[in-house]
């Protein structure tokens, strides 16, 4: 069974939300809205969004903000209770190609096992520093994974089958934050769970609206870097095993 689902984290976007979501809505897809804690002005919009279309959208609320990554999971969690068996995570600011989760999905039903991982086409238009900066990342990614599998793991567009999130977050602690995105395909690769890499068209936020904290969630993504690699190297013999014998 293929019963997909769109799964959108929401922490004060009140102003990109709309058309974001009524760009989801028209793929046919149901979504799943997590407020993240947000304002009350944010979350009046979300009120009127899910009241205006109840059959597609369900809406479940933070009473305090958790994440990114909290939110995620708990989108996943109530999708995973409604009988969906993949989610595709969108990010609420605008960023993404929305006319692109066709593709995102055919690839899902095409790979039901695979995480299908967007990875960003920018144009001339971005700055260097936001290259240097994901590259390093991409770096560090491809060592703990001993793999160059994964092109971009830090691209919030992509398709996750939900059995295996739900049983990888039985066991592991999986980054709530700006550290979600890598941390938890890292965690997925080491399990075993292939990547399904898509190029897609990604901007700036329609609503000039960026949640980064440039000191702390620098920390935090160094911190996660440094807990990956040492866990790499536990599970160095297995993970070249498994290369060598795909090979």
């Amino acid at each position: 069974m293929f019963k997909p689902c769109v799964v959108i984290p929401v922490y004060n976007h009140e102003h990109a939300i709309g058309a974001v979501t009524q760009a989801v809505l028209a793929t046919g897809l149901p979504c799943v809205l997590v407020d993240d804690g947000s304002t009350p002005q944010c979350a009046q919009v979300l009120d009127d969004i899910a009241k205006a279309s109840p059959q597609q959208i369900m809406l479940v609320r933070h009473a305090h903000n958790q994440g990114k990554g909290g939110a995620v999971l708990t989108g996943i969690r109530h999708a995973a209770d409604a009988g969906y068996t993949h989610a595709l995570q969108i990010d609420a600011d605008g960023q993404h190609n929305v006319a692109d989760i066709p593709r995102f999905i055919e690839q899902a039903a095409a790979h039901p096992a695979s995480v299908i991982v967007g990875y960003p086409q920018y144009d001339e238009s971005v700055p260097a520093v936001r290259l240097y900066g994901r590259y390093l990342t991409h770096v560090w990614v491809w060592i703990n994974t001993l793999s160059l599998q994964i092109k971009d793991s830090m691209c919030g567009f992509r398709v996750y089958p939900v059995a295996p999130v739900l049983e990888l977050t039985k066991r592991h602690r999986i980054g709530s934050r700006m550290d979600f995105d890598t941390d938890i395909l890292v965690r997925l690769s080491w399990e075993g769970v292939d990547m399904v890499n898509v190029g897609t068209r990604v901007g700036y936020p329609t609503d000039g609206v960026s949640h980064f904290r440039m000191v702390l969630d620098n920390v935090l993504i160094s911190r996660m870097h440094a807990t990956l690699f040492f866990g790499m190297l536990l599970r160095a013999p297995k993970l070249l095993a498994r290369k060598w014998s795909r090979a």
